[in-house]
């Protein structure tokens, strides 16, 4: 009978834990989170030279301007989006695992990381991720971007930067793809699994055909990026 009771009130717990989910919301955030991805996923990597022409056909540009158009019809996305979710966090704040369930408690996030609000709500997001709401390696992102829009050292080593580096000796300026520097990068694979991050730096380098290399701010500063 006892066994009875405890199945009973534990059915009630799971159905009133899901009646906590806003499910309007919920939906309204994958769509957010889709829309997000939507174009970023035509522009990341490489793209071969027949899908390029077929989106070409698709938007009416010409091969060489389809990223160009795919970025511009991103961006307007995204600024839609941010509006939305700045109002979504105003009414609920952030909308974390027990407002929207998982793995929909990412998409603010992701939103978030890609405006250029993120230090009006980095404070918000880690508050999400210290009462487990979203996942703290989510925090850990948005962390290291923040300390690298602002040229200081990462914490985490989540963030790649692309930019345009002088060779020293040579004058020559070359487009140099590598993970920005990081403090105390002896300890960085530690702090990662504390927060979450699975793969160890060296492995995240290579996952994006990079060879790990512990650059500092004067190596950037000086172009020496190898």
């Amino acid at each position: 009978m006892k066994r009875v009771v405890w199945l009973f009130l534990f059915a009630l717990l799971a159905v009133g834990a899901q009646a906590q989910i806003n499910k309007p919301l919920k939906r309204e955030l994958d769509s957010l989170y889709a829309l997000d991805q939507k174009y970023r996923a035509l522009t990341s990597g490489k793209r071969d030279s027949a899908l390029t022409d077929s989106l070409a056909k698709v938007y009416h540009v010409s091969p060489t301007d389809v990223s160009a158009h795919l970025w511009k019809l991103q961006n307007e996305a995204d600024s839609a989006s941010l509006k939305r979710v700045e109002a979504i966090i105003k009414q609920y704040g952030y909308p974390g695992k027990t407002l929207v369930g998982e793995p929909t408690n990412q998409a603010a996030f992701f939103i978030l990381q890609h405006s250029n609000k993120i230090g009006q709500y980095i404070d918000v997001v880690k508050t999400a991720a210290e009462k487990h709401e979203l996942p703290f390696a989510r925090y850990a992102m948005m962390q290291d971007r923040w300390l690298m829009y602002n040229n200081e050292p990462q914490v985490y080593g989540t963030q790649l930067k692309g930019m345009n580096i002088k060779n020293p000796e040579t004058g020559k300026v070359a487009w140099k793809f590598f993970i920005w520097p990081i403090a105390d990068p002896q300890n960085v694979n530690q702090r990662r699994q504390q927060a979450g991050i699975e793969k160890t730096i060296e492995e995240y380098a290579r996952g994006v055909g990079l060879t790990y290399k512990a650059y500092t701010l004067d190596d950037v500063k000086s172009g020496k990026i190898e």
